[in-house]
C-alpha cells in the first residue's frame, strides 16, 4: 500500500537464496491476503476498527487504512463516505472499479505484496532494543528522515517494534503493521543513511519474522512497485512475490 506500504531495506551480504516461486510460496494462496486490511479489522485488530460490517479503518492517530469487506455491495461508495465523511482523502487497496461520479480521483500507484518461503532464516538480533511509548519521538524522526510509509503517533500499537541505536541515536528502525489471522507484517523499515549498506535493516527484518514465526504466524510485507531494491533485497532474505495490486487514492463528495 504504498504511500501505505513503502518500504527501504539495505543490500546484504546474503548470498541469493534458492527459494519457492510466488506460486509455490507456503501460504501464498491465503485468502486473507487478498484483503489483508479487511481480515486484521475483522480479525486481531478488530479492537482498533471504526465502521461496520461493509466498511472499516484504523482511528487516524493509528493508521490510515480503509478497507473494504467486497466492491460488489452496491452501497460500498457510500458507506466510505459515511466512514470517512464528505471531502475527506481516502486511500484504497486492490480497487477493482473507477471512482463513481462525484468523487475525485487523486492518482494511485502498483505494488507488491511479499510473502515468506522456506528460504527466510529468521533470527532474533543482539543489538535491537524493543520500542515503545517513550520512543514514539524518535520513532517519527526516523521515518520522516526516511519515508518508508506512513508511521502515525499510535502506529507502534499494532505490533511490536524494534530499532538499533548508536550513540544513544535510533538509527534503524522495523516492525509489526497489519495482522491479517495467521500473517504479520513487517513494515516501518527505515535506516539513516550514514548508516545503510551495513545490513542493519535485513538484521531487523530477520528479528522482526523470528518473532512472528514464534507466535505461529507468518511474515509478509507489501512494497512500491517501483521499489526495487526493496523488493530485490527481500527476496534475496528469502520473501517471494505473491500477487501484484494497484492502489487509488480518491477524495469523497462533498
Amino acid at each position: 500500500m504504498p504511500d501505505t506500504a513503502i518500504d527501504i531495506a539495505d543490500p546484504t551480504e546474503h548470498p541469493e537464496p534458492q527459494h519457492p516461486s510466488a506460486a509455490e510460496a507456503p501460504h501464498a494462496d491465503a485468502a486473507v491476503l487478498d484483503n489483508p486490511a479487511w481480515h486484521a479489522l475483522t480479525g486481531p485488530h478488530a479492537r482498533f476498527a471504526i465502521g461496520n460490517d461493509l466498511v472499516r479503518r484504523y482511528p487516524e492517530d493509528v493508521a490510515p487504512f480503509v478497507a473494504v469487506r467486497t466492491w460488489d455491495d452496491p452501497e460500498v461508495w457510500d458507506a466510505l463516505r459515511d466512514l470517512v465523511g464528505p471531502g475527506a482523502p481516502v486511500g484504497l487497496s486492490a480497487v477493482e472499479q473507477p471512482f463513481p461520479a462525484g468523487w475525485e480521483d487523486l492518482g494511485g500507484g502498483d505494488g507488491v505484496q511479499l510473502v515468506e518461503t522456506d528460504a527466510l532464516q529468521p533470527r532474533p538480533d543482539a543489538e535491537a532494543v524493543d520500542l515503545g511509548a517513550d520512543d514514539v519521538a524518535e520513532m517519527m524522526a526516523i521515518v520522516e528522515r526516511n519515508q518508508p510509509g506512513p508511521f502515525r503517533p499510535r502506529t507502534h500499537e499494532l505490533g511490536r517494534y524494534i530499532g538499533i541505536r548508536r550513540d544513544g541515536r535510533l538509527v534503524a528502525m522495523a516492525g509489526e503493521r497489519l495482522h491479517p489471522d495467521g500473517w504479520t507484517e513487517i513494515s516501518a523499515v527505515s535506516t539513516d543513511a550514514a548508516y545503510r549498506r551495513q545490513g542493519l535493516a535485513s538484521r531487523l527484518v530477520l528479528d522482526v519474522a523470528f518473532h512472528i514465526q514464534q507466535r505461529g504466524d507468518r511474515a509478509l510485507m507489501h512494497a512500491a512497485a517501483s521499489n526495487v531494491n526493496a523488493i530485490a533485497a527481500y527476496e534475496r532474505l528469502g520473501f517471494a512475490l505473491r500477487r501484484s495490486t494497484r492502489f487509488a487514492f480518491g477524495r469523497t463528495p462533498a
